[in-house]
């Protein structure tokens, strides 16, 4: 198993914009970013990108995480 102290360095090196614009569109929301979800089918954006906070959260599914979760 991977030490938790190694997971956590590799989550705060990571562009958590850079790593989910490779898969998903995203546009800037302010501070944020927003797309289309990548794990469920919507018209109307509700995925969230923070990358104060190196998360993301999608308002219509409940996905969530880090770039860790992402991958």
């Amino acid at each position: 198993m991977i030490p938790k102290e190694v997971v956590e360095e590799v989550v705060a090196r990571t562009d958590i914009v850079q790593l989910i614009s490779g898969y998903v569109t995203l546009r800037r929301a302010g501070s944020n970013m927003v797309g289309l979800c990548p794990f469920h089918s919507e018209r109307t954006p509700s995925f969230t990108v923070f990358p104060g906070t190196n998360g993301f959260y999608c308002f219509g599914c409940g996905a969530g995480g880090d770039a860790i979760t992402f991958v």
